[in-house]
């Protein structure tokens, strides 16, 4: 009996070590970048550090929830969960709060909630649960269209909420398809579409269809030994032609004109100086100050709330999506790379675990939270630093958020318990 119970708290506490140093080191720089003033209580819920230790505290009621329910119950419940979250989300149709241009939120008295923090980890489990029910590779079109409607279904939704940032997320479960069979040639066709499109608004129409036709003939020569793809190469560059047509409509006709501005920004569409360097000072303020306050924090940063740009509240919501320059300003480039150090052993973790499951259900949910949290923290971190354009995304158990918080939590400890049943049948 005692061995029995002994098991039961056998869980992978290497993974709970990480989670802690990230949520405990991402409230330090909240409070870093939120104070006013003398700090009279760390609890003060008048203040965004106050509100989020109270977050850090329920987030732990939250985990002794997960962990104390049986692993099969997300298996078997993952429709389900997956239908909820999907309702969620189309309730903000109807009673959703907007903040910051897009209806992402439910007003819950003074607090609010947003369902899409809440649907990676529904998806994450309708997709392995989707996978696993196959008992097989997804190699056939028929599986590999009904996967792909499991996440496109929630995104769409996000989308139409004016949340782009959380849309995409979901380009996360491309790498849980690559892991469980999916085709080379899929991946060879992401390239090609996002060379097309750089191409295309970068250069035009013209110069894309050159490139096109460039590489085509240089695959046609390096096969000349056997049959060349001709066919088959006058198609890619067809369709090449055709995604750069769809690609320059999308991006003067869907786009709303503070998305055009970021991507010309970007890629440095605008010719004209005068206003490229009026856009940088109006639309690039926040990356213009995010990259000021992460340089002047030199190898060692200036220290614990001593960061004058941090507490100037030169970055507009610096405790939210840009709280990495934070930890750039105070804890300098010893910090933030440790922060990355700690990302990177909590991804490889996932990833190690992921492949020791015994159940196909438990390995792809594993690779959908490694996939979850990687493309979070890359795209948060290259936008604060200038290296992609700005999407508002956050830093996972990093930035300010009681919806986020709790999302990552649940996210990740349902693997965790997912793990530690793995653990017990040994």
């Amino acid at each position: 009996m005692q061995r029995e119970n002994h098991r039961r708290f056998k869980f992978d506490w290497a993974i709970i070590l990480l989670f802690l140093l990230l949520v405990f080191f991402g409230w330090v720089n909240i409070l870093s970048a939120s104070h006013e003033g003398e700090i009279t209580s760390y609890f003060d819920m008048s203040q965004p550090y106050g509100k989020q230790g109270v977050f850090i505290i329920l987030t732990i009621v939250l985990i002794i929830a997960i962990l104390s329910v049986e692993a099969k119950f997300y298996e078997r419940f993952s429709s389900i969960i997956y239908l909820a979250s999907l309702l969620s989300l189309v309730g903000l149709f109807i009673a959703g709060k907007n903040v910051n241009g897009a209806t992402s939120w439910y007003g819950i008295g003074g607090m609010t909630l947003q369902p899409s923090e809440f649907a990676k980890f529904a998806t994450a489990l309708a997709v392995a649960k989707y996978i696993s029910d196959l008992q097989t590779d997804i190699k056939t079109f028929k599986d590999q269209l009904r996967t792909l409607l499991i996440i496109i279904l929630p995104a769409v939704l996000i989308l139409l909420q004016n949340d782009a940032g959380s849309t995409i997320v979901y380009a996360a479960f491309f790498f849980v398809f690559y892991r469980e069979g999916l085709q080379h040639i899929y991946l060879i066709s992401a390239i090609l579409l996002i060379l097309v499109a750089v191409l295309a608004l970068k250069y035009g129409i013209v110069v894309t269809g050159v490139v096109l036709i460039t590489i085509a003939l240089i695959t046609n020569f390096t096969l000349r030994k056997r049959k060349p793809p001709i066919l088959k190469s006058l198609i890619v560059i067809v369709a090449g032609i055709a995604i750069a047509f769809g690609v320059k409509f999308f991006y003067t006709s869907i786009l709303k004109p503070h998305q055009q501005n970021r991507i010309s920004l970007w890629l440095r569409l605008e010719k004209d100086p005068a206003k490229l360097e009026q856009m940088k000072k109006t639309i690039l303020y926040n990356l213009n100050e995010s990259e000021k306050a992460i340089s002047s924090g030199g190898p060692l940063g200036k220290g614990f709330l001593e960061g004058t740009r941090t507490t100037g509240k030169f970055v507009p919501e610096q405790h939210t999506d840009y709280i990495f320059s934070t930890v750039g300003e105070e804890w300098g480039f010893l910090g933030t790379s440790i922060v990355v150090i700690l990302f990177v052993m909590l991804i490889v973790r996932i990833l190690y675990l992921a492949e020791s499951q015994k159940t196909q259900f438990s390995r792809v949910y594993g690779y959908a939270v490694a996939s979850i949290l990687f493309v979070h923290f890359t795209i948060n971190t290259g936008m604060v630093m200038g290296l992609i354009p700005t999407v508002g995304i956050p830093l996972p158990f990093f930035s300010y958020g009681g919806s986020g918080l709790w999302g990552f939590t649940i996210l990740l400890f349902i693997f965790v318990k997912l793990d530690s049943n793995k653990i017990n049948e040994w």
